[in-house]
């Protein structure tokens, strides 16, 4: 089990899609179950890929194409987190900021929400600030997360915050952000209610901005 894990996680940072299909099928096949593909072969692939560029080890082109590979992966694997009912735990509206085309961490995060039973809307990459509001206006959710991968879009982020508080609506919706060049010091400094590196660590965010905004004063 072990070593079909490890081979997942290699196809995902060859970006090898043909091969991390049919490895996922199999370990499926094998009664492997869902999360630990998701956690110990595809992201722990994705996480490898996400080190590399940050060490200038590999660029954009070679990152989009572990992307693809991963969204392969996925693709095989989403069906099976949901086979059962749930009660929906809280509502969520995730988005790529504009100008960034990346979005195979916010599906991650996506699928690991939905997964813990959660009601996600995810409104797709290259989103401007102006179609976060409009779906904060109309669907009240109750947490907002923004994700970049390019430190030149990161800063949109801040546009984002900025629009929520000149039409009133900031105080209504919990904000969380993440991505490659994303720190919790940028996170302070832009005001957002949180930051999380990871899938896991989103969920245990989301979990405990919830908590606290459902406290009794």
């Amino acid at each position: 089990m072990v070593k079909l894990l490890r081979e997942i996680a290699q196809s995902v940072e060859k970006g090898d899609s043909s091969s991390l299909k049919e490895l996922t099928q199999r370990a499926l096949s094998e009664k492997i179950c869902p999360e630990e593909i998701l956690n110990d072969g595809l992201i722990r692939g994705m996480d490898e890929v996400g080190i590399k560029f940050k060490k200038n080890e590999i660029f954009i082109p070679e990152v989009l194409i572990s992307t693809r590979a991963m969204k392969a992966g996925l693709e095989i694997l989403r069906p099976h987190f949901f086979t059962l009912p749930q009660r929906l735990k809280g509502k969520i509206v995730m988005g790529t900021v504009k100008g960034d085309l990346h979005d195979i961490g916010k599906k991650i995060v996506c699928l690991v929400l939905e997964s813990a039973g959660y009601e996600v809307i995810d409104i797709g990459i290259d989103t401007p600030k102006e179609k976060f509001l409009n779906v904060v206006k109309k669907e009240s959710p109750d947490i907002l997360g923004m994700s970049a991968l390019l430190t030149t879009t990161m800063i949109y982020m801040r546009e984002v915050i900025e629009i929520l508080e000149r039409k009133n609506l900031r105080q209504r919706v919990k904000v969380i952000i993440g991505g490659g060049p994303v720190t919790q010091s940028f996170a302070e400094e832009i005001k957002a209610d949180g930051y999380a590196p990871n899938a896991a660590l989103a969920l245990s965010l989301v979990e405990r901005l919830l908590k606290k905004k459902r406290r009794p004063e």
